[in-house]
């Protein structure tokens, strides 16, 4: 089969890191064209990409020329531009979060279907190889059952007040909708259905933010499983950065994602009271340079070649946003966000 025809829309601040995601896939796609309102900001991330691709201002004017398309975009734009790519018959990874709304997202699965074309969403942690292997050591109760998994995301993220990404209405909401989806999704694959919930969110810290650059989410699963992501943008400085914590009946699962290290922590013999525990710490796996986006991209090649139902489906990416519109509704409200009968698997469109 020919090269896969790629075209990279959007070339703001992630862009130039989605031109280094097809070095591993160069046999098997061709990077057709590089698109921006700004023709300089296309033109800086085509230079980093072999070959010469087609550098335009409007992704209408290469359609003809692609099989997929990339979507970098400001949030409120992907739903636009998902159903103009599909409507043309071509392919479409989105950046993630999916759409601004359910029914954007309803629109962009009915015209998946329709147009037979593969619709995935750049949830792109659900490749990374630590993450990955955490799973498997939950699924396959490892170190037993698990009963708390948490997850810690610090950074500083600061845009101008004049940013899309500034503005709730633009943005889709606030870290949590933003950022905080990754995890919410990983969390629902991790530990299956949930039942309630709570959310909390600030904008103390990060005044440029209309809702909320700091997030905090608690989940009940079912079986009394709990799950917790504090997320913010605010960091100015961080000791956990990137870490998620399983802890399992027979020890405590690592992934320190910033220091490329999966760990497992437990206690070497029983403890006897007056005499301090003694633990054992044991690194599972490290990777120097994980490339969680590299893989993921392999993945949607594979997809388009094969018909497989990408791991990151468009059905699967609204079933972990209803659950974070849910929460939101919650805490608007002063209430317990019910979840009962959503999550993944759940959709019945």
């Amino acid at each position: 089969m020919d090269k896969v025809r790629i075209a990279i829309v959007g070339c703001g601040g992630m862009a130039r890191s989605h031109a280094g995601r097809f070095d591993m896939i160069l046999d098997q796609v061709e990077v057709r064209a590089v698109v921006d309102v700004l023709e300089e900001r296309a033109q800086a991330v085509a230079d980093l990409l072999p070959g010469e691709p087609i550098v335009a201002t409007d992704y209408h004017d290469v359609l003809d020329e692609i099989d997929a398309a990339l979507l970098v975009l400001p949030h409120h734009l992907h739903h636009s531009a998902t159903l103009d790519c599909l409507a043309a018959g071509k392919h479409v990874l989105v950046e993630k979060p999916m759409a601004n709304s359910e029914q954007e997202c309803l629109d962009m699965i009915r015209a998946a279907r329709e147009a037979d074309r593969v619709l995935m969403v750049a949830y792109c942690m659900r490749f990374h190889p630590l993450v990955v292997k955490m799973k498997e050591l939950i699924d396959d109760r490892t170190y037993g059952d698990v009963f708390q998994l948490s997850m810690w995301t610090e950074q500083l993220t600061q845009y101008p007040p004049d940013h899309w990404g500034s503005s709730a209405a633009t943005l889709g909401g606030g870290q949590l909708f933003s950022h905080g989806c990754h995890y919410i999704d990983l969390l629902l694959w991790m530990l299956g259905r949930p039942v309630c919930g709570t959310h909390f969110g600030t904008n103390t810290g990060t005044p440029w933010m209309e809702r909320e650059g700091t997030s905090n989410v608690t989940i009940e699963f079912e079986g009394g499983v709990l799950g917790y992501h504090m997320g913010t943008w605010g960091a100015r400085g961080s000791r956990l950065k990137y870490s998620f914590h399983a802890h399992c009946t027979g020890g405590m699962i690592e992934a320190a994602i910033s220091e490329g290290k999966l760990i497992v922590h437990h206690r070497q013999e029983a403890h006897e009271p007056g005499r301090p525990p003694v633990q054992a710490v044991d690194t599972l796996m490290e990777v120097q340079q994980a490339k969680p986006t590299e893989v993921e991209m392999a993945h949607f090649i594979e997809c388009i070649r094969t018909g497989r139902k990408p791991l990151t489906d468009a059905v699967g990416s609204l079933e972990g946003l209803q659950v974070i519109w849910k929460l939101y509704e919650a805490e608007e409200n002063g209430q317990l966000a019910d979840l009962r009968g959503l999550g993944l698997g759940t959709f019945a469109g």
